[in-house]
């Protein structure tokens, strides 16, 4: 079974993604950026656009029949890892008692430079 949960962005068919997709009881998150209808949001703020990413991708796992205690595994992309703190604080406050495995990495730029972070985010139902 492969089941599809779509963000609604115009980007999704020229591109060919969907937010997320369950295959089985893995439910994987795609790279979600601090975008809402369009535009992006908590412009030049690292832990209000992490703490927005990361509810998004755990909005998409509900859809897709998963919960927060089945997220395994987040990744967490800067573009300057010096802000590193401001998007731990975000994260430690939606995952301090379900504790994924985590990265943390600095990248170069993304597709919209007032985008300071995006995340993904691997969970595997039944687990918890």
């Amino acid at each position: 079974m492969r089941q599809l949960v779509s963000s609604g962005s115009h980007l999704e068919e020229p591109i060919g993604f969907s937010r997320a997709c369950r295959v089985g009881n893995v439910i994987s998150v795609s790279g979600t950026a601090p975008i809402n209808n369009g535009e992006t949001v908590f412009v030049g703020d690292v832990y209000g656009q992490t703490r927005y990413c990361l509810e998004l991708s755990i909005q998409a796992i509900g859809e897709a029949g998963g919960k927060p205690s089945d997220i395994t595994r987040t990744r967490i992309m800067l573009t300057d890892i010096s802000h590193w703190e401001q998007a731990a604080k975000a994260h430690g406050e939606l995952f301090s008692e379900i504790k994924p495995a985590c990265t943390f990495v600095e990248v170069s730029r993304f597709i919209d430079p007032q985008w300071l972070v995006e995340t993904e985010v691997d969970c595997v139902m039944g687990q918890s």
